[in-house]
């Protein structure tokens, strides 16, 4: 008996649509990130920091190896804004433990103190004049709101920047007694108190043991320094 063995039938492969660029699939780095900074980030850090003061005032407020310290020993008191994964600005501070700064302040860190002492605040070159500044303090500034010894946030700048500074609510406190070289600088304050605003739909605040990841409003991009 003969067989006929049947032949499955095969229909002509289909193309496959075509995938606008505009809805592939994208990287997995975040478009805006806000994280606390760690040793890993300090060269990235002291560059940024080192083009932003050397042109301005010929000083760093933290050299390479003071950066480190900092992201080493109290990392939480730290703050970078990442555009895709690349440092765009950044806040160190740490813990002191007296009313006013003094040279002990440069260097050390106070666990036990309930003043945060923002050591320095800087953009990258590329990425000024569109708001970064003033909306990383103000996240920071909250941020610190959720740390419950710590009462107050001090400063020391040159007083070109003390407007800048009031805009962001900081107050005079007078004449700083630390000076750099023939560099004087203003002492400000903000008080820390309360709880902090969170953004609707922001993710919540979870330092140091998880990154922080905030959603950046529209209205806070086009903001001037």
């Amino acid at each position: 008996m003969s067989s006929v063995l049947a032949q499955p039938s095969v229909e002509p492969m289909q193309p496959l649509p075509s995938v606008s660029p505009g809805i592939q699939r994208r990287h997995t780095l975040p478009a805006s990130e806000v994280r606390p900074l760690n040793a890993q980030d300090a060269i990235s850090v002291f560059e940024i920091e080192r083009e932003a003061f050397i042109s301005v005032s010929g000083e760093c407020p933290l050299h390479l190896d003071e950066v480190r310290h900092f992201l080493t020993l109290c990392p939480e008191f730290s703050m970078g804004w990442f555009e895709e994964g690349r440092l765009v600005a950044f806040i160190i501070g740490s813990l002191w433990d007296r009313d006013r700064l003094t040279t002990g302040a440069l260097t050390l860190h106070k666990p036990r103190g309930s003043t945060a002492h923002i050591h320095v605040l800087a953009v990258h070159r590329t990425f000024r004049q569109q708001g970064k500044g003033p909306i990383l303090m103000w996240r920071y500034l909250q941020y610190l709101r959720c740390l419950p010894k710590v009462r107050r946030a001090v400063l020391m700048c040159e007083d070109f920047l003390v407007p800048f500074y009031v805009k962001m609510g900081f107050k005079v406190l007078g004449r700083c007694a630390i000076t750099v070289g023939t560099l004087t600088f203003m002492e400000m304050w903000y008080p820390i108190s309360g709880h902090a605003y969170m953004r609707r739909n922001s993710e919540a605040i979870r330092f140091p043991n998880a990154p922080l990841t905030v959603p950046l409003a529209q209205s806070d991009q086009h903001m001037d320094v």
